[in-house]
């Protein structure tokens, strides 16, 4: 069988997700009475984000060569309007191929539709170069559609550690990722470390996989471009079959930019299916027997698609973000000033009263799995009382 995956190249407008012409349905229609409500739509930020030429980037970076940025206090002209947990629901922008996955009768198809979406998660970091802010102790973060949603909570804040749970009818898919960013003179490196899992419960499956490093190339001076590079191996603990790609490193005029590779394999470690492709365009499945033939010929380029209009996604912002997404500099950098104040009085009077912080939706524990150390979904958030919540902002 041979399965075609196309990504859309789109630019995420200060939202966490974007409407994508496959079978799902971006945002969806209401109805109330007989008036039919419309999604409100924006085509951009009320500012544009920054220039390097601006500002000296030198003057800040110098001093964070070799070490983790999570640990740095960055000026706020660095950040784009969103937390790192709407990032994370970035990931539900290709959801629908879930839902293909589940559809598919053998493991294989299963695998295949699951393996492209493990690739999509990773197409909406193409050109960004905005810093997402750190979300505060205790943030969550919602999204809600017609056939799925997504809840995150930021779970610790040293080391940063965001969780997040989606589930639909039929699957589910969560996770917890604790990125780890360097500066290296040159570039920044971005290591997406944690365990992401999708279950597929009407199949009696589970399918692990951690994504692959990112590193942004001419932070100073130059063309800013981004590569994703490792290997991504994809295991389907009911069955044994693992999907194991490989993202190339190549330098900004090699063909082989954004370049993703490998094979299906069964337990066995046999050779089922040859997959290839760009993380940022497309990826391809097709028998081994057109192996041979691929690589003798240079795979069809796809055109880069029209950008389409982004969705602002549910939930609440960090009031930050309100004036960074209006361009107002120095109201966003006092906002962030005034919440990391708060959340170092927060965190005094605990540790006055010899009182730990324990997440409200999500506890740590093993990945039931990898048996890997996870943050795992304890239940209870669509059915929350609002008059408890903690004000953290």
């Amino acid at each position: 069988m041979k399965l075609q995956i196309r990504l859309s190249q789109t630019l995420i407008l200060a939202s966490s997700l974007l409407p994508f012409s496959g079978p799902h349905v971006g945002s969806g229609f209401g109805r109330e009475g007989s008036v039919t409500i419309l999604p409100i739509f924006r085509t951009s930020l009320p500012a544009e984000q920054f220039q390097r030429n601006d500002f000296s980037l030198w003057s800040v970076l110098k001093q964070c060569i070799g070490k983790e940025l999570s640990k740095i206090t960055m000026p706020v002209v660095f950040n784009e309007p969103l937390s790192f947990l709407q990032r994370m629901a970035e990931y539900m922008e290709y959801a629908w191929l879930l839902e293909k996955a589940d559809q598919a009768q053998d493991p294989v198809t299963r695998m295949q539709y699951v393996t492209a979406f493990a690739v999509s998660g990773l197409a909406s970091n193409w050109e960004r170069v905005g810093k997402p802010f750190n979300p505060l102790l205790g943030e969550t973060y919602e999204l809600q559609r017609d056939n799925y949603r997504i809840v995150c909570e930021q779970v610790s804040h040293h080391p940063p550690v965001s969780a997040f749970y989606a589930d639909a009818e039929n699957w589910n898919f969560h996770g917890s990722i604790h990125p780890k960013l360097k500066f290296w003179g040159k570039s920044v490196e971005i290591q997406p470390k944690g365990v992401l899992t999708v279950e597929l419960p009407n199949h009696g499956e589970a399918y692990t996989w951690s994504n692959v490093n990112c590193c942004v190339h001419n932070i100073i001076v130059g063309k800013l471009w981004i590569e994703q590079y490792g290997t991504m191996e994809i295991t389907n603990h009911a069955t044994g079959h693992k999907s194991v790609l490989t993202f190339k490193t190549a330098g900004w005029f090699s063909k082989d930019l954004h370049r993703i590779e490998g094979f299906i394999m069964d337990k066995k470690k046999k050779k089922l299916t040859f997959m290839y492709g760009k993380w940022t365009e497309f990826l391809r499945a097709t028998d081994i027997g057109s192996y041979e033939e691929y690589m003798k010929t240079n795979p069809h380029k796809f055109r880069r698609n029209d950008k389409k209009k982004s969705d602002d996604g549910t939930g609440s912002a960090s009031p930050a973000h309100a004036p960074r997404k209006n361009g107002d500099i120095d109201g966003a950098a006092n906002e962030k000033n005034r919440l990391e104040e708060k959340q170092r009085e927060a965190r005094k009077a605990r540790k006055k009263g010899k009182e730990d912080w324990k997440p409200r939706w999500f506890e740590q524990g093993a990945n039931p799995f990898t048996r890997l150390d996870d943050w795992l979904y304890s239940g209870g958030y669509w059915d929350r009382n609002y008059e408890d919540a903690v004000d953290i902002f």
